[in-house]
């Protein structure tokens, strides 16, 4: 007869999607990493050109 311990140990049909789902959330975990200061800077810039952007004159006032 099997040993049922042995038959578990040696059942790994499940192990892939283990890995993808590790594999996945390593990978969005670095994206997020990386994706911080990036967005910090955006902001800065955004902030600066909104301000070089307002104090234009728009119209026909200036001709």
């Amino acid at each position: 007869m099997v040993n049922p311990i042995k038959v578990f140990q040696d059942d790994d049909s499940g192990a892939v999607t283990v890995d993808w789902v590790v594999l996945s959330a390593a990978v969005i975990g670095m994206g997020l990493v990386a994706l911080k200061p990036i967005a910090f800077s955006t902001e800065s810039a955004t902030s600066k050109v909104s301000t070089d952007v307002s104090s234009v004159p728009v119209g026909f006032e200036n001709q």
